[in-house]
């Protein structure tokens, strides 16, 4: 069960010009800058992420990721209800992990487990 929103990331193609963006919009620097990912963490506000090549990756538009205790009995329980997995679960560093499943409509659902 998903207990609460994580962050919410784009797909990029140039991550200059979006982190560019986003500092702008945001008002911060970014708190992880790396060429496979940029994280801005604003105050009291949801974390954003830019993820280069991410439409490769599923992610399509802004997508959520909702934290979860369990990330691979959660993908199960979705892939049980008709989604397809489009990222399998995955360290993303710092013991943090990730998946993408497509529901059966087509929503793309981010999952992390800290």
């Amino acid at each position: 069960m998903a207990s609460k929103l994580d962050a919410i990331l784009y797909p990029v193609t140039d991550i200059a010009a979006a982190k560019a963006q986003f500092t702008a919009l945001l008002g911060v620097e970014p708190a992880v800058d790396q060429p496979y990912y940029v994280h801005f963490q604003p105050a009291d506000s949801l974390a954003v992420g830019l993820v280069p090549n991410g439409r490769d990756r599923g992610l399509t538009g802004g997508t959520p990721f909702w934290t979860v205790d369990d990330i691979n009995a959660e993908v199960k329980a979705l892939v049980e209800a008709g989604g397809t997995v489009t990222e399998d679960p995955h360290d993303v560093g710092g013991g943090k992990l990730v998946a993408v499943v497509q529901d059966a409509q087509g929503n793309v659902i981010g999952l992390a487990q800290s």
